[in-house]
Formats: structure tokens, C-alpha cells, sequence
């Protein structure tokens, strides 16, 4: 498909430049007008309309390529959702008749397992909204859209200590891709830790803190966290988007991200957002 769109793109350079050439020789030689100025404007309507049809006809592929594949992932979304909520409903339904430690526990690591795949399959929806600029804008108070992370996260990480200290505070823009973030600097806190980590987390004024005691970075590391694909350690679990991410979200809602950290003492993360809770869209 992109071979085609290759091939038409170079048709489309080609045959603009040739109606260029023979516009200006018609307009000269045959019609006889001396004029270049009036050369160069009737050749230069003459090209963009070609120019115009041509990119049209090259351009056709690559739109119904990108259609297809957004009809696709929301095919596919729709499909997920049946096997996750059937997990959940049965698990559920074990609990009643399963009532030993030992059923328990691996039903619990079910449970989180299914959430994990909701979660997942919540991110992907979310991705292909927004490259369609559908993001919902909404009036919300901070301090709810932390607690409900908190929740699923502690049920992930059991083994991790938290520090909470979260004010109410109200800010305008984007729900679920601001739990993302939240998200996304947690675990960052997390992975990046020693066994049984601290993570403190603190909503004071208009900005959100979430610091770790983990392995910490250099500068060298800081200069590059937002480049995407970027891992300072390559043996840990991920893709290295997940900053890029962070970062390309705060500056669509003018957020000021601030990260400070030192080797062996650990990170801390800052969001600051626009005084009064409002964040324009």
C-alpha cells in the first residue's frame, strides 16, 4: 500500500512540474503573451489545480489504510471487554464456593491479573480517542482521580509502603489521560526501587509530588527521560515511552513537569498545574 502511495507521490512531482513547463510554453510560444508576470500567475493556477487532483488521488490510499486500521482497534476493543468481564463474573462466582486460603490467594492474583488487562484495554481506548482529538474535557477535583489510582495500585503492589498526603484541589482537562500519568510515575517510582519501596505521594496547592527512594538518576540520564524509547536501564521491564508520554500530556494542558533526582537517593516528580485549578484545553 505505501509502495503505491510512493509511486503516486512521484507521478504527482512529475506531471506537476511537466504542466509547469508546457503551461509556460503554451502561454508563450502559442498564445504569444510576453508578459511573464502574467506567465507565471496563469501557470501557477494551472499547477495547483493538477497538483491539487493528483495529491487527492495519492493520498486516497494512506486515508482509508489509517481508516481501516481505526476500525480494527476498536473491533478488537469490543472483543477484549467480553473475555474480561467474563474472567471477573467468574471469579466472583468461585468465591462463593471456594472458600480456603489457599483458593483465595490464587483467586486474588486472577482478580489483579483481569484488572491489569482492564487497564490496559482502558489505555487503548483512550489512545485511539485520542488521535481522533476526541478527548473529553471535565471539571474534577484532583485529589478522587488519586485516590481511585491508588486503589488499583496498592492491590497490584502489595509489598509497597505508601505516604499519602492529598489536599482537595480542582483542575479542568483530560480524566483518564491524567490517571495515565499518575499512573505512569507511580510504577516509574516503583520498578525503579529496592524490594518493599516508599513512594510518598502529596497534592498540596496547585501542585502533585510523587517521590520514591529508589536507584535514582544521573544527568546524563536526565537530559534524556523524555526521549521515547529511552531506558537508562535496559534490564528493567517496559518500552521507554512511558515519560513521553507524561511529558507530551502536561504540555498539552499546561502542566510544568519538574523532575529532580540523585544516584542511590532517589526521584522526585513534580506536577504543577495552573494556579486556581484551571487548565485551559
Amino acid at each position: 500500500m505505501f509502495r503505491n502511495v510512493e509511486i503516486a507521490l512521484a507521478s504527482l512531482y512529475v506531471t506537476t512540474t511537466g504542466v509547469l513547463i508546457a503551461g509556460i510554453y503554451y502561454v508563450h510560444q502559442i498564445l504569444g503573451v510576453e508578459q511573464w508576470g502574467i506567465i507565471a500567475f496563469l501557470s501557477l493556477i494551472m499547477t495547483l489545480v493538477v497538483g491539487g487532483i493528483l495529491a487527492k488521488i495519492a493520498i486516497t490510499p494512506l486515508r482509508e489504510h489509517f481508516h481501516h486500521l481505526e476500525r480494527f482497534s476498536k473491533e478488537t476493543l469490543h472483543e477484549l471487554n467480553l473475555p474480561i468481564n467474563t474472567i471477573t463474573a467468574n471469579v466472583q462466582m468461585l468465591r462463593k464456593s471456594h472458600t480456603d486460603e489457599k483458593s483465595l490467594k490464587r483467586l486474588e492474583r486472577i482478580e489483579i491479573a483481569a484488572e491489569m488487562l482492564k487497564e490496559r484495554y482502558n489505555e487503548l481506548d483512550y489512545m485511539i480517542k485520542k488521535q481522533s482529538e476526541r478527548e473529553k474535557i471535565e471539571h474534577f477535583d484532583l485529589r478522587e482521580v488519586i485516590e481511585e489510582r491508588l486503589v488499583f495500585l496498592r492491590s497490584l503492589y502489595p509489598s509497597v509502603t505508601w505516604d499519602v498526603m492529598i489536599a482537595s484541589y480542582v483542575v479542568n482537562c483530560d480524566r483518564i489521560g491524567l490517571g495515565k500519568v499518575i499512573d505512569n510515575l507511580i510504577e516509574n517510582g516503583v520498578k525503579y526501587s529496592p524490594k518493599n519501596p516508599i513512594i510518598t505521594i502529596t497534592l498540596q496547592d496547585n501542585t502533585v509530588s510523587i517521590k520514591d527512594q529508589g536507584i535514582g538518576m544521573d544527568e546524563i540520564t536526565l537530559m534524556h527521560i523524555y526521549d521515547r524509547y529511552y531506558q537508562s536501564d535496559s534490564t528493567m521491564a517496559g518500552y521507554g515511552i512511558g515519560l513521553n508520554l507524561v511529558k507530551r500530556y502536561c504540555d498539552r494542558y499546561g502542566i510544568a513537569l519538574h523532575i529532580s533526582s540523585r544516584i542511590n537517593e532517589g526521584t522526585c516528580v513534580k506536577l504543577e498545574f495552573k494556579k486556581k485549578g484551571i487548565v485551559d484545553g
